[in-house]
């Protein structure tokens, strides 16, 4: 198989698979390029209120193609391709999963980092590992490492390229839950299904306040008077039913 990014929809969920399986998923210059592309006709879609990110077969992703640091695909500056892909993950505006088999490391570290949440399946393992070829992480990469798992665990993750386990991952904050194995994919389709339920005007709207995006405070009140979900909410809870949300407009 050829290296690629793979697609579906299937019902409100989006899943995106790393699909290189000779080089364990690792991303050549053509998939960091055609990523960004990839999540925008995702998000423009209708039906789609959250987005899986995996690998194929058992592992996530080892990082970039090093193939690509060398000859004419180096012309390209693979560094800058990486990091538009990987804030275009981070910009996506519904929730976003990283669901982790195996090796999370490198460039695949970096897409895991941006997205929203990460599962892992126990056995997983991660790092970021640019110090074992002296190249200078990005900056707003290291500053989303950091805030995901605080100065310390960057560093050390950083500093020594070395590889975690889940225990580790799941304690520094990488990683928000660790499941046995064959459980991975039941769990994020269980709790895909429970994004979906919830309020896209909420999750949105928080989306963007925990990433520290501010300025829009007042759009979003506005939005939240407009859109009728506050109603629908409080007036599901009193029914017992499940509540039926709107789209937000932006």
């Amino acid at each position: 198989m050829d290296a690629q990014l793979q697609h579906t929809v299937d019902g409100a969920v989006a899943t995106v698979v790393i699909a290189h399986p000779a080089k364990r998923n690792a991303m050549t210059t053509g998939m960091w390029r055609a990523l960004p592309e990839l999540l925008e006709t995702l998000a423009a879609d209708p039906a789609v209120r959250a987005l899986v990110l995996t690998g194929a077969g058992d592992t996530f992703c080892a990082g970039a193609d090093i193939s690509t640091l060398r000859g004419p695909a180096a012309a390209e500056d693979p560094q800058a391709l990486a990091v538009a892909a990987e804030e275009a993950l981070a910009a996506f505006p519904w929730p976003t999963i990283a669901a982790v088999r195996g090796f999370c490391v490198g460039g695949g570290c970096q897409l895991a980092a941006a997205c929203d949440l990460r599962f892992a399946e126990e056995g997983a393992s991660f790092g970021v590992t640019p110090a074992r070829l002296g190249i200078v992480y990005p900056a707003s990469s290291t500053r989303r490492l950091a805030s995901l798992v605080g100065p310390s665990a960057a560093k050390y993750l950083l500093f020594s390229a070395e590889l975690i386990g889940t225990e580790r991952a799941l304690r520094t904050g990488l990683v928000d839950e660790v499941l046995p194995a064959g459980e991975l994919d039941k769990r994020v389709a269980e709790f895909t299904r429970v994004l979906a339920g919830r309020s896209l005007l909420t999750q949105a709207a928080a989306k963007e306040f925990a990433d520290g995006r501010t300025g829009r405070e007042e759009y979003w009140a506005g939005q939240q008077r407009r859109s009728g979900d506050t109603a629908e909410g409080v007036a599901a809870f009193l029914e017992r039913r499940g509540a039926r949300f709107g789209w937000p407009t932006s």
